[in-house]
């Protein structure tokens, strides 16, 4: 069973879960928020999508990136057979969990996935620390078993605050670190483009962003100035990665929207913070939700499911139609929201419609790859 081609490597079944749940999510979402469908279990709503967004789609989508990249990074096989079967069982018996009445119970379902998956991640990053191509990493082991403490927090009430933004947080963190070691290879073996790298610029930005992450336990105007700190430091860089000549090639392009989607939702929380201007329904969250995630993980599924799969990465014309859905979905949700809030429900339809729909055409496509043997005759 578990010589199947889906069990050889942790980015075949979680991002065949990833399609999945970006695919249903949203809609189910769409319709708890209109009222249409009531979720059994104790959760409210809002903690409920927010768990599910962060916790569901984007710990599929994050497991399925760690448990390949370490292959890259420490030079040793990623979790695969029975043990990453065991992994996306519990991943399945979460989204079960998350709709039964909190209890110690339920919150040891709840809690087991995390726990195996990041447990896993930074015991391979320590152990084998010593022949890690990335001396950075130490980002992931200090910020990743944070995840189940902003997990718990963001499923209680009275820490709701702090468990949503260290979570929102602890993923800034990790596409930062995905952005500077992306966007540099994909310039200059697609571009023929060298971007210059300053390591105290790059290490500023990551500690800054990593300390950004405890927004939720500052003081507002320490959070504001952290928030505004991170944002202008990668909003320097950003002018100096040459971003006009990236966004010549769309799927060089889709990695410049969402570095600086990650620029504006660090203003718009700084702003927040500030009492300057808040927007209406947690737009600074939604920024990063729909600019940053919505964005480039579609590219990074796109690239990861052909190329190491020993597929010619091509970026199809339904690749392009299905990130175009998300930015449709972007502008509902962030744009019109707020200049016809009367009309809020509306747009949040028409943004969970472009969500999914971006999902299921890209599911569409490169599903069955993760599901077939490379086509190079290599194992894994």
């Amino acid at each position: 069973m578990f010589k199947h081609p889906l069990w050889l490597v942790g980015f075949r079944p979680f991002f065949t879960l990833a399609f999945v749940s970006g695919a249903v999510l949203p809609l189910l979402w769409a319709l708890v928020f209109s009222g249409a469908v009531a979720l059994p279990g104790g959760l409210d709503p809002i903690r409920w999508h927010a768990h599910e967004m962060f916790y569901g789609f984007g710990w599929a989508v994050m497991a399925g990136f760690l448990l390949t990249a370490s292959k890259n990074w420490v030079r040793v096989r990623g979790m695969h057979g029975g043990p990453l079967a065991l992994a996306v069982a519990l991943w399945l018996v979460e989204r079960v969990a998350i709709l039964l009445p909190l209890s110690p119970f339920s919150r040891v379902l709840l809690n087991a996935f995390t726990l195996y998956v990041v447990g896993y991640v930074v015991w391979t990053l320590v152990r084998y620390r010593t022949q890690d191509a990335f001396k950075d990493n130490g980002y992931f082991v200090a910020g990743l078993p944070l995840f189940l403490f902003a997990k718990n927090a963001l499923l209680t009430p009275e820490l709701w605050t702090i468990g949503t933004t260290l979570t929102i947080g602890l993923f800034r963190l990790a596409f930062v670190v995905m952005f500077e070691r992306t966007m540099t290879q994909f310039m200059r073996n697609a571009m023929g483009t060298a971007l210059p790298r300053y390591a105290p610029l790059d290490y500023a930005i990551k500690t800054a962003v990593f300390l950004a992450a405890f927004e939720g336990f500052f003081p507002a105007p320490l959070a504001a100035a952290a928030t505004a700190l991170a944002g202008l430091l990668l909003f320097a860089r950003f002018l100096i990665w040459k971003p006009l000549v990236g966004l010549r090639r769309f799927e060089i392009a889709i990695m410049y929207v969402g570095y600086f989607g990650l620029v504006v939702h660090f203003a718009l929380v700084a702003l927040r913070y500030a009492g300057v201007w808040a927007g209406v329904g947690t737009l600074a969250t939604h920024v990063f939700t729909l600019l940053v995630m919505g964005v480039v993980i579609p590219g990074m599924l796109i690239r990861i499911s052909q190329g190491h799969t020993g597929r010619k990465l091509l970026f199809t014309r339904s690749d392009r139609f299905a990130i175009g859905a998300m930015g449709v979905a972007a502008f509902a949700r962030l744009v019109l929201t707020q200049v016809a809030p009367g009309l809020y429900l509306r747009w949040i339809e028409i943004a969970a419609v472009g969500w999914s729909l971006c999902f299921v055409i890209l599911g569409v496509r490169l599903v069955p790859f993760l599901f077939q043997p490379r086509i190079d005759e290599r194992e894994h």
